[in-house]
């Protein structure tokens, strides 16, 4: 059979093998935006617990010793956001320290050899949007368009791979409709408004991006739960589950790809800024679930959602219940639709809470070959992003729920690699996985 460390599962040469991060769950003393507020309301964070320093990225040299750390696995794109409060604190009023301070990052990544991929916006919002109305506000859409200038020209040709918006359904369902999120609303109707509004203004930040970069790539970070039926032979459940994954999953695709607004979005018109509105589609996965109608559940839309059971599960949430269920079919199924949109993928997020690492390794192999194997028939898969470089503030979760390759302790911001760190990295250095390691 040869050399049993010689990748037998390859990807394509050019892959790109990262990490994905974000502002302010790595960054620390973020004080200007709606989730700073939100951790000082009593209940509203696990065990009131706060960012504070959160991993400190917020200082170049801790920030730089963690893109060290990408660098020895062999990564060689890293994902980051910049955060909107710090770039513009007051309303038209930028901070040119706060830009200086992400082009510096930006170089520093280059400086290693680590494309940045750069998300404009990932869930936090300036405290004076929020007195605005924040996504509800129809002129969102051009304030968010003024921030998107300011910071595709502070930074340049040295980034050019964009994604506009993370997780818009996670944004307005979370905030909006459970509640979960700031600013802990429970209204269907304000949430599809929320979800509007992000997509207009990710349709305008697109055509801003081109506009001032001959030569890039912009697209969105799309959260897709893979949705099951519980009993494929009931109508109800079948009807449940395509009712779900109309709303969470697909909506969101035809909105950016085909311009097509569904009628809970907009009386399904096409809205044609919106077509064509993303060169890629970055694909956030983490669990698949079942789906059983169930009447009871209004709130719910109709459907109680559950894992497979008997399905291995990751570490609890605060609220007691798996974060997620290991399925790397799920993973498989979901870059196989999105296959149909005709458009490049990256796995922007991937990845599982397990504060132990004993399920981590076996998550990352299981779900990269489930890739490669999407990837053999076809698909045009060019990157993967594991969540997440280091322990971060996990939003309501706080410290609760740990993602990363490295553990932190939040207090002393000592690091220590996690045993999967080293198989991710040995994936990444051989472009594939090796006989052996399956």
């Amino acid at each position: 059979m040869g050399d049993m460390a010689h990748p037998v599962l390859t990807m394509p040469a050019g892959f790109l093998w990262g990490v994905s991060t974000s502002a302010y769950q790595n960054e620390g003393n973020n004080t200007n935006n709606q989730w700073s507020a939100w951790e000082k309301t009593p209940g509203r964070i696990f065990d009131g617990h706060c960012a504070g320093a959160a991993a400190g990225w917020w200082d170049l040299d801790i920030a730089a010793a963690d893109f060290d750390r990408a660098a020895s696995l062999g990564l060689n794109s890293l994902r980051i956001s910049v955060e909107w409060s710090r770039i513009e604190p007051a309303p038209g009023v930028f901070d040119r320290t706060a830009l200086r301070y992400y082009a510096r990052m930006v170089e520093l990544l280059r400086a290693r050899g680590i494309e940045p991929l750069v998300t404009l916006h990932h869930f936090t919002d300036p405290l004076w949007l929020t007195a605005l109305g924040a996504w509800e506000n129809p002129r969102v859409e051009d304030y968010f368009a003024r921030y998107v200038t300011r910071v595709v020209e502070a930074l340049g040709d040295s980034v050019s791979f964009w994604c506009t918006i993370n997780e818009p359904i996670i944004y307005a369902y979370a905030g909006f409709l459970s509640g979960y999120f700031p600013p802990g609303v429970t209204s269907l109707r304000r949430t599809l408004r929320v979800l509007r509004h992000m997509l207009f203004a990710h349709a305008r930040a697109y055509r801003i991006i081109h506009r001032l970069q001959s030569s890039t790539r912009v697209g969105t970070a799309h959260n897709l739960r893979v949705m099951i039926p519980a009993d494929a032979a009931r109508l109800a459940d079948r009807g449940a589950t395509a009712f779900l994954n109309q709303i969470a999953n697909t909506a969101i695709l035809e909105a950016v790809i085909n311009g097509r607004l569904t009628p809970l979005l907009g009386l399904g018109q096409r809205f044609s800024p919106l077509l064509d509105s993303s060169d890629y589609i970055g694909l956030n996965y983490y669990t698949a679930v079942r789906v059983a109608f169930d009447p009871s559940r209004p709130g719910d839309l109709l459907a109680r959602q559950f894992f497979t059971p008997g399905a291995e599960l990751s570490d609890l949430t605060p609220l007691g219940e798996a974060y997620s269920e290991i399925n790397s079919e799920g993973l498989y199924t979901a870059l196989k639709r999105l296959a149909a949109y005709g458009k490049p993928i990256y796995i922007t997020e991937n990845g599982l809470p397990d504060r132990a690492d004993d399920m981590r390794s076996r998550f990352i192999t299981g779900h990269i070959a489930a890739a490669w194997r999407a990837l053999q028939e076809g698909v045009d898969l060019r990157g993967y992003f594991h969540w997440t470089l280091v322990d971060n503030f996990e939003w309501a979760a706080g410290w609760s729920l740990r993602f990363g390759l490295y553990e932190l302790d939040p207090d002393s911001g000592v690091r220590v690699a996690r045993p999967s760190a080293a198989v991710y990295a040995r994936i990444a250095r051989a472009n594939g996985i090796s006989a052996d390691m399956l």
